[in-house]
């Protein structure tokens, strides 16, 4: 090397650790305070109290008036999304984390292109992490035929760390009338019937009824952050008539407005649960917090069932993180399964037949405090009871592990459980 010019390089050379240096530091930073004390029970679930705290201290108020309908697996899930998209006459709007390529991907742009083509507003808003391995073609043809496209958080210089702040949200409204949320993404993994590796377990829900205008607002929220531009009016947020008897909010969180808030709906929600817990987590690392809430239920008498992935998962290091956490649940009483036959990527939260929670929340820390999420809260002791009869449908296929099973683990997974929990702030 010419010694005149080693200099430079090692400024350079400087220079670019130190930005990786600090990318590394920004990615482990939040710039809001955690939550720190423990939630102490005062109501039970079906108290009225409860409710008013979920609807004034955290969230939008509940709504009555709403109708429901639940659809496992792609091949439920997907015709009635496309259909709500073909026959849209007035807006389409449609937040997702993953939308990468497929037959499933090309459905959806061509939908939602032909609906641009024919004139109705469409908006559609990606994550830029989460659809990085997106089909280029779809883009291009939805934005020829007049999709409005928008990628959340996409990396400018002078702000990096927001990469670490991505929207996980899984929203799709039609005409602000019907609104579908839930786990899936646009991609293979996501279709057909959980049949084997390839083709995941997932739940997605649709619902109609005045709540719909919540979920809209909730995309609106991250659309003016991505766009700048404000959508309203009577095509996006009509008068909505009662069309059932279910009550329900949509319920959301971000680090730039209240990133505790799904955290402390759900802990708030243990706290007053009286009989029992079902929770369906396709990553399951729960915080302190968390698990003191969730030893605190069984200790007065609930019953805690939990459903995490088994061996076929997307991310090994979640999964290791996870069990590293378990010995205190399983001490407590918490019967914890892993699901077997695919990935399991259900986040379902069913207390006390009477409340689902369901939409893109995981139970770890990087829907609590990074991603901005959204939840259905429904408060309909019939749907309860259709959702527990489904995870207890799952539950046939999962792998029961009990403290002795834990206990006897291979000091190899243990070691690489500790090791992942040092992550476990990302994860």
């Amino acid at each position: 090397m010419n010694l005149t010019r080693r200099p430079v390089v090692l400024i350079a050379l400087t220079a670019l650790l130190t930005v990786a240096a600090t990318l590394v530091g920004l990615n482990f930073t939040s710039g809001e305070r955690k939550l720190e004390e423990r939630i102490t029970r005062q109501y039970a679930l079906d108290d009225p109290q409860y409710q008013r705290a979920l609807g004034v201290l955290l969230g939008p108020p509940i709504l009555q008036g709403n109708r429901f309908a639940a659809f496992h697996n792609g091949d439920q899930i997907f015709p009635p999304m496309l259909a709500a998209i073909r026959a849209a006459r007035h807006s389409i709007t449609f937040e997702t984390y993953i939308y990468w390529s497929g037959d499933i991907g090309r459905a959806f742009a061509d939908a939602l292109a032909e609906r641009a083509k024919a004139g109705v507003p469409v908006h559609v808003l990606l994550d830029w992490v989460g659809s990085a391995k997106i089909d280029e073609r779809f883009l291009e043809e939805m934005e020829a035929a007049g999709v409005q496209i928008r990628k959340f958080h996409k990396p400018v210089w002078y702000d990096l760390a927001r990469l670490n702040n991505r929207t996980h949200r899984k929203l799709l409204v039609v005409d602000g009338r019907i609104g579908f949320t839930g786990g899936v993404g646009i991609a293979p993994e996501w279709t057909g019937n959980a049949q084997d590796a390839q083709h995941w377990r997932d739940s997605h829900f649709r619902v109609e009824g005045p709540v719909v205008a919540q979920m809209q607002a909730v995309f609106m929220d991250n659309w003016i952050k991505a766009s700048g531009e404000v959508l309203h009016g009577e095509i996006y947020f009509p008068a909505l008539s009662a069309v059932g008897e279910g009550r329900a909010q949509v319920f959301s969180s971000s680090p730039s407005g209240g990133s505790e808030s799904m955290h402390l709906m759900y802990l708030l929600s243990i706290a007053a649960a009286t009989r029992t817990i079902d929770l369906s987590s396709a990553y399951f690392v729960p915080d302190k917090l968390t698990v003191t809430a969730l030893v605190d239920a069984m200790r007065r008498g609930v019953r805690v069932r939990i459903i995490t992935p088994g061996p076929i998962i997307d991310a090994q290091s979640v999964r290791a993180a996870s069990r590293a956490s378990w010995g205190p649940l399983l001490e407590a009483g918490a019967q914890i399964s892993e699901y077997q036959p695919t990935m399991f990527h259900c986040k379902v939260f069913v207390v006390d037949g009477l409340l689902v929670s369901v939409g893109s929340t995981n139970f770890d820390n990087r829907s609590f405090r990074l991603n901005d999420e959204a939840n259905l809260n429904i408060y309909d002791a019939k749907f309860a009871e259709e959702q527990t009869l489904q995870f207890e449908a799952d539950l046939k296929v999962a792998k029961p592990i009990t403290l002795q099973d834990w206990r006897d683990r291979p000091l190899h997974e243990r070691a690489r459980e500790k090791l992942a929990s040092l992550l476990s702030s990302q994860l």
